[in-house]
């Protein structure tokens, strides 16, 4: 190993690797790199092998010659790339054609020189060493970027997860506690009709009945849009349910198809599937404008699909942008819940929504949900008429 400490006050401190044979070639290349300030920490090595344990240790730059007996220029940029460690790489030689110097270009060497031009070593050298750490700084940023990203993710989807706990712990609530309570009003109440003496009261009593079915109704409607019960019968039943109910509240025609009668999924995918419908009708209700909307569930090499269009006025690049569209983001991230993704397109002549969801795959399940949200929960639903 040779050290070579320059006289004059350094501006930086270098580290050299330097495939070269020839040990005068060496020393006059350490010498041009001094010449420019630099303290320079050298070893020669001329041998794959030696190269190869030489990688174990950090350095600032790579020199290599193109021609070295047994060993090649290239090959050690190759080995070098291989490695997976980003120090620059730069080719001296005192003859390499314009093919061969662009090759190593494209396979990552940082610049070429001749021998005969090492004026430009120092140069040359400070120039790769300051653009391979801005690479390392935009890496490193691009990792932490992504790792931020990677974070935002999970955490939206556990809000995505604690939002079904909670609305299936509300349903709980309303079905036990109010459902309970109402049905056992409406059982005074038809009570106290039968045992009412002057037309007044039973009017009266006839009237409260009527207030108690109507809270009764209201109560089984909020309970189902917190936790849809319809999906115990399987989701094909219940988008079959969600379509005829959005054609009777808004008149607008909706058709529903599928390829299977009764699917197998794994838990968790029918509930991501009935909200992804559930919420892409909701906005076409908002904003689509459509005469005619269609619902269609397929189940083709492993992949569910959920496709809901409609013929309304599609969605412009403004309407995709805005701040406050969580709407498709959630769309997005419940999807992600079961391993899952979402396409959408829009045009004047309407908009399509895919849900996609590999049913090999899958994330939090609706069981899951339910054991956290309640060890011996029972699933609401609907109350029996008296």
């Amino acid at each position: 190993m040779n050290g070579d400490i320059g006289t004059n006050a350094p501006s930086r401190s270098l580290r050299v690797l330097h495939i070269e044979d020839s040990e005068l070639d060496h020393e006059l290349a350490m010498a041009h790199l001094r010449r420019g300030g630099a303290v320079v920490t050298a070893r020669r090595v001329d041998t794959e092998a030696g190269f190869r344990a030489a990688l174990r240790e950090p350095w600032d730059v790579i020199l290599s010659d193109f021609n070295v007996p047994g060993f090649s220029g290239l090959h050690a940029l190759d080995i070098l790339r291989d490695s997976g460690l980003q120090v620059p790489f730069i080719l001296v030689s005192g003859e390499i054609g314009e093919d061969v110097a662009v090759a190593a270009m494209r396979n990552g060497a940082a610049d070429y020189l001749l021998k005969a031009n090492l004026a430009r070593l120092g140069p040359a050298t400070e120039h790769a060493i300051d653009a391979y750490e801005t690479l390392r700084e935009r890496d490193k940023a691009h990792r932490a970027l992504g790792a931020s990203r990677q974070r935002l993710s999970e955490l939206a989807q556990h809000l995505q997860t604690s939002v079904e706990m909670e609305r299936a712990a509300i349903a709980r609530e309303i079905h036990d506690d109010v459902g309970g309570s109402l049905s056992a009003l409406k059982f005074d109440l038809a009570w106290m009709a039968r045992h009412a003496n002057t037309p007044e009261l039973k009017a009266r009593v006839d009237s409260a009945m009527e207030t108690v079915t109507h809270a009764l109704e209201a109560s089984q409607r909020i309970m189902h849009n917190l936790r849809p019960a319809i999906l115990e019968q399987g989701l094909v039943a219940a988008l079959q349910w969600l379509a005829n109910r959005f054609e009777r509240r808004t008149g607008v025609v909706c058709s529903f198809r599928t390829s299977h009668d009764n699917p197998q999924l794994p838990p968790g995918v029918p509930l991501v599937a009935y909200r992804a419908a559930q919420e892409a009708l909701t906005n076409i209700s908002k904003h689509a404008q459509a005469t005619r909307v269609g619902i269609d569930l397929s189940l083709a090499q492993g992949i569910l699909s959920l496709e809901v269009s409609d013929n309304g006025r599609g969605l412009s690049e403004a309407d995709l942008a805005k701040a406050r569209s969580f709407g498709i983001r959630g769309l997005h991230e419940r999807a992600s819940t079961v391993g899952g993704w979402v396409d959408l397109s829009s045009s004047p002549a309407g908009t399509t929504l895919i849900l996609s969801i590999p049913l090999d795959q899958g994330g939090i399940g609706e069981e899951e949900l339910e054991e956290r949200a309640d060890a011996d929960a029972h699933d609401p639903s609907v109350w029996g008429e008296l």
